[in-house]
């Protein structure tokens, strides 16, 4: 169940952080309304990497579909290059 508090509770940030834990972020509203997510840093950080991959993924294929697919000896000879 989503852990939500209204942004006014944040006077008592001390017990709002306490409610913070892995995979469990707290949502903050403001008059009545989602404005605020706080998480975790670990979890911000593994979030912010896997941005990361998925948007160097999503330009590899590109770069793929537009240039051609290497094949597997291809790719072994550029790995081994390395």
């Amino acid at each position: 169940m989503p852990n939500i508090k209204p942004v006014s509770d944040l006077s008592r940030y001390d017990e709002v952080l306490a409610d913070i834990t892995a995979g469990s972020p707290v949502f903050l509203t403001q008059d009545g309304r989602g404005r605020y997510v706080i998480i975790e840093m670990e979890e911000y950080e593994k979030r912010q990497a896997e941005f990361k991959l998925l948007t160097d993924l999503m330009k590899s294929e590109k770069t793929a579909e537009e240039k051609g697919w290497l094949t597997e000896e291809e790719a072994d000879a550029a790995i081994a290059a390395l």
